[in-house]
């Protein structure tokens, strides 16, 4: 087949395209950004345009765009007009399960480390899985995606505007529910009601997975305790010996950007993706439990204006809980997402700073001096705050 992928940089998007890429197909793609997963799909044979331009568009078989290409991007209205199929991210993923045997791995927090451990377990116990997970894994090459050779495709299905609605699963799992995503599902029922429906659409359904005494995890944290006992889970179904399990779970690192740690002249630095209020206050209970004798300085980037005023009295609450926990906590502006937020919102990162005691505003351009005296950086959020990491990290080395 000759495919192109509009978005192809995307964490989801990029994943299967190696998968198409290392089946044979033709693959193209379209992104204005340079990452490294760019870099190593053009190493591997694709095409990459660094603009949206109709003139990409060919003889394709099959047009592959990401959920967040509006109608309007001239790519894919292009195809349209020829008459090219044209499938979503989520809907192209949904075709690809069903050829599988299929493990959905889906909730509001921990998809990306269950799927990540739910696979690990699979590869230890020999069953070869093709592997779809919306983060990074260092087993895999630092890569969001593994190809295997059996019929077992692992997967982390997004809840984000009910794309996971396009899975039929053999085995869906749903790790816990909460608020998100506000902007599309308007309230936590029509959510659960998205979750009733993903459940009624996997043969079998795991929600909820009891604790395993004497569980030993390569990442600290309760939470993360609860995410290894649904992979175990998983393992059960597929009579998988929890020895196996156990193996692979205690030697499991954890993913980019999910309590990924460098220590940089004594300094221990924290790159997380937590943008939730329950998953931001889970994570540095995680960060204290591994470093009580430390000075905590966590710096949170906040992810996007509709989501932060949907879940203002959310944040608040774990604010006044995190405060507590860490020596000092910073909050920086909030980080816009281009084309997608509402601009008569009218809520800033100084202003959350004043309802919080102990919660202290600072600019992007502060972070290096309020640094100082930290032995535990923690960099956390959802949007380029990561950037901000890795420029720091070049200033302490």
């Amino acid at each position: 087949m000759k495919i192109h992928f509009i978005g192809i940089g995307g964490i989801g998007v990029s994943a299967l395209a190696q998968y198409h890429l290392l089946s044979g197909d033709t693959v193209s793609g379209s992104d204005p950004s340079n990452s490294d997963l760019i870099q190593k799909m053009k190493e591997m044979g694709a095409i990459i345009f660094n603009s949206n331009s109709k003139d990409n568009i060919e003889d394709y078989d099959l047009v592959v765009y990401s959920p967040a290409v509006k109608d309007t991007n001239p790519e894919l209205t292009c195809a349209r007009e020829k008459g090219i199929k044209t499938l979503s991210y989520p809907q192209a993923l949904g075709e690809l399960s069903k050829k599988h045997f299929t493990i959905a791995i889906s909730g509001t927090h921990g998809k990306s480390t269950t799927t990540a451990m739910t696979s690990l377990i699979l590869i230890e116990a020999g069953l070869d899985p093709t592997v779809i997970i919306g983060t990074k894994l260092k087993e895999f090459g630092n890569s969001n995606f593994r190809m295997g050779n059996s019929k077992y495709l692992v997967i982390e299905a997004c809840e984000h505007e009910a794309s996971f609605l396009n899975y039929h699963p053999e085995i869906g799992v749903i790790l816990n529910i909460e608020a998100d995503h506000l902007d599309y599902y308007k309230n936590i029922e029509n959510i659960k009601e998205a979750f009733n429906k993903f459940a009624s659409q996997s043969k079998i359904v795991i929600d909820s997975a009891p604790i395993i005494g004497g569980l030993k995890v390569g990442v600290p944290g309760e939470h993360n305790i609860r995410n290894a006992s649904f992979a175990i889970a998983v393992a059960r179904q597929l009579n998988i010996e929890d020895d196996i399990s156990f193996r692979a779970v205690a030697k499991f690192s954890g993913t980019w950007r999910r309590f990924d740690e460098h220590i940089i002249n004594n300094i221990i630095i924290i790159d997380d993706y937590a943008h939730h209020p329950t998953e931001i206050l889970t994570t540095l209970k995680g960060i204290r439990e591994k470093y009580s004798d430390k000075k905590i300085y966590c710096f949170f980037q906040p992810h996007q204006y509709q989501r932060t005023s949907l879940l203002l009295e959310e944040f608040i609450k774990s604010f006044k809980e995190v405060v507590k926990i860490v020596d000092s906590f910073f909050i920086i502006d909030i980080y816009d997402v281009l084309g997608r937020e509402d601009n008569s919102i009218k809520i800033s990162s100084e202003e959350i700073s004043k309802m919080v005691d102990g919660l202290e505003y600072v600019r992007k351009e502060g972070v290096a001096e309020k640094i100082k005296n930290g032995e535990v950086i923690v960099f956390m959020g959802a949007g380029d705050i990561y950037n901000l990491s890795c420029d720091i990290k070049k200033t302490i080395i």
